[in-house]
């Protein structure tokens, strides 16, 4: 990968900044508990994937994070940024290696973003199941179970891990995520075809 050009520090801090203002703009999805808000961050971190390669999408997750943090504080208390940034490598990794096997083009692209969904939601289960969950039990300083029933409101069929993992975490991952890839094929590939950006600025 090339050095850090000036041009490439512009874009990756443009994109960064747009990411960190739409996780701030967090939208309420029906039947899901409260903590679990959708919101289109991802796609600046698509665009600057595909765009400028995985060093420069690492550095718009990171910023994002921090930049919600500063403007808007934390609904769950710092566990949902906690997961975003554990999260950064599995987002990163796997859809930049099929993205550059693929030849970096529309199609890869797709292929990429379709390989992304699944490994993250995966993830979503296994760290909700494991980590996010039990450390925002603790922060709260109520049991886990607890926690759990107190969605119950939202979704009366939810009234354990299992059902919570699969009634609201994967349903959830599925529609954000779906999401952020449909809006960001839409944007890459409208400023490729304007030549906004050119592809693979790397």
């Amino acid at each position: 990968m090339k050095k850090w050009t000036t041009q490439k520090m512009i874009y990756t801090g443009m994109l960064a900044a747009v990411a960190g203002v739409l996780m701030s703009l967090e939208i309420s999805v029906p039947m899901m508990p409260p903590f679990y808000k959708v919101d289109f961050s991802d796609v600046p971190s698509f665009v600057a994937l595909f765009t400028m390669g995985p060093a420069s999408a690492v550095m718009v997750e990171l910023i994002k994070i921090v930049i919600k943090l500063i403007t808007v504080g934390t609904n769950s208390m710092y566990v949902g940024e906690f997961a975003n940034l554990v999260g950064i490598a599995l987002f990163v990794i796997p859809t930049w290696l099929v993205y550059r096997a693929g030849g970096r083009t529309k199609k890869a692209a797709v292929r990429a973003m379709a390989v992304s969904v699944p490994v993250r939601v995966a993830f979503s289960c296994c760290i909700n199941a494991f980590i996010t969950l039990p450390m925002y039990a603790a922060a709260m300083g109520l049991p886990l179970e607890q926690v759990i029933t107190s969605v119950s409101a939202a979704n009366p069929a939810i009234h354990n891990l299992t059902t919570f993992i699969i009634l609201a975490t994967i349903p959830f991952n599925l529609l954000k995520n779906g999401l952020n890839c449909l809006v960001a094929y839409f944007l890459y590939s409208r400023l490729v075809r304007v030549r906004v950006i050119e592809k693979a600025v790397v």
